[in-house]
């Protein structure tokens, strides 16, 4: 007869932790096309072959938003996702990012699903337990736990994929276990499992979730900027109790009609509260213009307010979409009156950088949000319609690549955008 407690004794903080997320973590299968190659030295021919390949994903939004590794994902042609109660769903790939090898596929369920704690990696301590959870080798919703390793790891997984600042740990993490969570013993999500080091034992690697936050929330913004306007900018996030400030309202845009102002801490969006950007971007989600959002706000001088927000639509529509495509900006205009006040230049106008997609020709030349576009190739760009201008005219391959000109910190600067003369075809 077991000892009075026993169970007590034997349902740890580990135990209790695993059981909490499991129903947050799915199990990803799907087909993709590898290439091989073969031959000599002097002659090589590639050949290809359909493997099944196989991954863990985190729900993130009850509404069947889940984050995983770009590379569980890449090339896969049909995203089949099996919850924890064994229910399969065929998933859409809505955004993605290869440079921090994050993707966001998205799944109609009949039901809200169960979301993940997330947690912070920026108190994570050297040899703290954690637990990494995943569809290792196919067997589905395997748990396996260690510690902290080391912090601030660079990882070179492959020719084509680097890592910076991961997480060490000597959990099992397996093929099959990329997109699964890195738990600490609260259960919280510190980590997104992504790399074990071949032939070693007891040597794995996550992303810091403090990352996966700020990925998810970008791809998060490209999906949510399809729709509907704001026009604010939020200042960086830091430490371990998290917040979101408000580091920029753009003129006449519904931020600004809203009644929000920099230096604004954004408490709650409707019935979501707000902790992270990606909070505030998940509550936006699926949203409409002309849709009224209540929104509580703490001010920089301590007292709470309650304002509404009326999200706008996209600016200038078709022109913002063909911006967006082919170089990678969100642009928006300033007036001229305060481009003159702001701004000591000899540029009589630009247009505002409100958000570079990742990957994209912008982001290659490390612009900005907050950076204001000046000029491109030999004209000024005050609006949308000069840019348009720009990119329409029947020369403007000979334009390639195309040299621009920014405003940053009063400060002006120029580089090329590299755009393929075959993305620029309508």
């Amino acid at each position: 007869m077991p000892l009075r407690g026993a169970e007590d004794l034997r349902e740890t903080p580990i135990v209790v932790a695993i059981r909490n997320a499991r129903p947050a973590v799915v199990n990803i299968r799907g087909e993709k096309t590898l290439v091989t190659a073969a031959g000599t030295a002097t002659s090589r021919t590639d050949a290809s072959r359909r493997v099944n390949g196989m991954g863990t994903g985190v729900v993130i939004d009850q509404r069947g938003y889940i984050i995983t590794n770009h590379h569980v994902v890449d090339g896969v042609r049909e995203i089949e996702v099996t919850l924890y109660d064994g229910s399969r769903y065929i998933a859409t790939l809505i955004a993605r990012d290869s440079e921090t090898d994050l993707a966001i596929i998205k799944i109609e369920a009949d039901r809200p699903l169960e979301t993940i704690r997330i947690g912070t990696s920026s108190d994570l301590m050297v040899g703290e337990s954690v637990i990494a959870l995943g569809n290792a080798y196919g067997y589905e919703h395997t748990a396996t736990r260690g510690i902290v390793s080391a912090l601030h790891r660079a990882v070179q997984v492959s020719d084509s994929q680097f890592y910076e600042d991961l997480i060490q740990t000597d959990a099992g993490i397996n093929p099959g276990n990329s997109g699964g969570p890195l738990l600490n013993i609260n259960g919280e999500m510190v980590g997104v499992n992504v790399a074990v080091r071949a032939g070693a034992q007891g040597i794995g690697f996550a992303i810091p979730v403090d990352r996966v936050v700020q990925a998810a929330s970008r791809l998060l913004a490209q999906i949510n900027q399809k729709s509907i306007l704001l026009g604010l900018r939020f200042a960086p996030s830091g430490g371990t109790t998290p917040a979101l400030s408000v580091a920029e309202v753009f003129p006449d845009s519904p931020a600004a009609e809203a009644g929000l102002k920099p230096g604004d801490t954004i408490l709650s969006v409707g019935e979501t509260t707000i902790a992270t950007e990606l909070d505030f971007q998940r509550a936006l989600l699926e949203r409409r213009p002309g849709q009224s959002l209540p929104m509580a706000v703490l001010r920089s001088d301590g007292s709470e307010e309650e304002l509404t927000l009326v999200l706008g639509g996209p600016a200038d529509g078709d022109k913002s979409d063909r911006i967006w495509e082919l170089v990678g900006l969100r642009l928006q205009p300033i007036p001229t009156e305060e481009f003159q006040a702001k701004f000591n230049t000899r540029y009589r106008g630009g247009l505002l950088v409100t958000e570079v997609r990742t990957g994209g020709p912008a982001a290659a030349q490390g612009l900005r949000p907050g950076d204001v576009l000046v000029g491109m190739h030999l004209w000024e760009t005050v609006s949308l319609e000069n840019v348009q201008y720009i990119i329409q005219r029947p020369d403007f391959d000979s334009f390639l690549p195309l040299k621009f000109f920014i405003l940053r910190d009063n400060e002006t600067f120029y580089g090329y955008f590299a755009i393929a003369r075959a993305n620029r075809e309508q």
